[in-house]
């Protein structure tokens, strides 16, 4: 009888440890194939679009595209402001939203601007939305900050990359100085251009042919000449870099990276400040070499004055 009694107890308790073990394999189990679940709705989730911090309220482009008169198309405010919708911008202005960048995309075309061979998908700044007339001095000053990457760019037939244009202060003469000196247009030479060049970042800016020229004759774009340009020591190539520029009356300088810096305090910018200026920011494309192209990006533009 004792031995019956034994054998029933060795019995329940097998049945009781396999039952418990079986429920806890169960709830591992279980554990498991949620995770799983759980992993694989996690996968199928969309990332979130990312977008530039650039307020185009107070930019136009210029596409590498003729519109209906054969000149550069170009798109002001507050149209601009949707431009990923329109068909005839998405080419060579749209959002990368998977980097949060404005990409810029020029080519040579038969679209170009006045008085240049080059064509350019390129930000032109307007202090007063749609007007072209209301501009600054260097003596009022102001700053252009932007954080920015070359995406993609083509080779010339020596190997080496094609040169990109991708910040500016260009000048523009005041309707009265236009009738003073007998222009047709507004345009004046730009103090600036900050290229893309090879990798690197080179700064142009002009200098006066004869330093005792008078007033008017320095409203004249060929009373200046080229300078011989400056190259930033660090090397930026594809990477993101950030690149500033301020002014104010007599001064220019720029930042690459908050680490280097080119100062500009000659007599030559002092001279400059007869006339008035804008700021402008993209692609201005340096080639016209057949299937040549050049895509920038912009994550971030701002300006103030």
């Amino acid at each position: 009888m004792k031995n019956f009694r034994k054998k029933i107890l060795v019995f329940l308790l097998i049945a009781f440890v396999s039952a418990n073990v079986t429920s806890q394999n169960t709830e591992s189990n279980v554990t498991e194939s949620d995770k799983k679940i759980e992993k694989k709705k996690k996968k199928g989730r969309k990332k979130k679009a990312k977008l530039p911090k650039i307020d185009l309220s107070h930019w136009k482009v210029t596409l590498p595209v003729a519109n209906e008169k054969g000149k550069p198309y170009e798109i002001e405010p507050p149209e601009i402001l949707d431009f990923a919708k329109m068909d005839i911008a998405k080419p060579y202005m749209y959002i990368d939203s998977t980097k949060g960048a404005i990409v810029f995309h020029a080519m040579p075309t038969d679209s170009k601007t006045r008085n240049t061979k080059y064509t350019r998908s390129e930000l032109r700044e307007q202090m007063v939305p749609g007007d072209n007339n209301t501009n600054w001095t260097f003596k009022q000053g102001g700053t252009m900050k932007g954080k920015l990457a070359m995406e993609e760019v083509t080779r010339d037939s020596d190997g080496k990359y094609h040169r990109v244009i991708i910040m500016q202060i260009h000048g523009r003469l005041t309707n009265e100085q236009r009738d003073l000196i007998g222009e047709d247009d507004n345009n004046a030479p730009p103090i600036l251009k900050i290229y893309w060049d090879k990798g690197k970042i080179r700064v142009k800016t002009k200098i006066l042919k004869n330093l005792n020229a008078s007033d008017t004759e320095i409203l004249h774009e060929d009373a200046w000449d080229d300078d011989d340009g400056f190259n930033f020591k660090q090397e930026v190539g594809f990477k993101k870099f950030t690149l500033e520029v301020r002014v104010s009356e007599g001064k220019m300088l720029i930042v690459l990276n908050n680490t280097e810096y080119k100062s500009y305090e000659s007599i030559h910018i002092k001279k400059w400040g007869v006339f008035e200026n804008y700021f402008k920011a993209g692609n201005y494309f340096q080639s016209r070499d057949e299937g040549a192209f050049a895509k920038v990006k912009f994550y971030e533009l701002e300006v103030s004055h």
